[in-house]
């Protein structure tokens, strides 16, 4: 599969690569854009403040010029916290998307979007201080509306980005088992 991995608000980090690097090994194509320019983040708050600066409309412009070259390939979309969002906004404006693969995050879903059998899966932990239950339950009943295809994992007691071992959320064991179902979601998609 050729996958668009979106990084999180810590930015283009050695995690990201890392997953990249995973992802490939599996025999897939993948390509990590760096939205942030090279700027990365020790925190949150400052990643979401250099986010805010930069705003969305900045963010997603940047993640479309990313991604335009390679669409015409039909490309699941995938990302992680902040990346999902930005993943799952391109993966329901993109005809051509083969998947969505979120980790850790998802987003605002337009009133008139439409995604009739998008296979998409999402990676989130329980409990999420960023996607809580009634968001999630919210965010489920509205991409089935799209008429996407959505499996929902959820790790208990895994923090927020528990697949990244720089943070203090990294959860081996949710990390490992949230990989191996992730490779097997790209691998039925072939």
């Amino acid at each position: 599969m050729n996958i668009m991995l979106f990084h999180s608000v810590y930015g283009l980090t050695p995690a990201v690569r890392e997953a990249a690097e995973r992802l490939r090994a599996a025999g897939h194509e993948v390509w990590t854009p760096d939205l942030f320019e090279g700027r990365t983040f020790d925190t949150v708050e400052e990643g979401m403040e250099f986010k805010e600066q930069l705003g969305k409309e900045e963010l997603l412009k940047r993640a479309v010029l990313a991604s335009a070259p390679y669409s015409e390939r039909g490309l699941v979309y995938a990302g992680l916290s902040l990346g999902a969002s930005v993943a799952q906004t391109l993966a329901l404006g993109d005809e051509k998307a083969k998947g969505l693969l979120l980790l850790h995050g998802t987003s605002d879903i337009a009133p008139n979007a439409t995604a009739e059998d998008l296979p998409v899966q999402l990676h989130v932990a329980e409990p999420d201080p960023f996607e809580t239950d009634d968001w999630l339950s919210a965010w489920y009943l509205q991409m089935g509306r799209t008429g996407a295809d959505v499996e929902v994992y959820r790790y208990p007691g895994a923090g927020h980005v528990y697949t990244d071992p720089e943070l203090p959320d990294y959860d081996e064991e949710a990390a490992e088992a949230t990989w191996r179902v992730a490779l097997g979601f790209l691998d039925s998609l072939d």
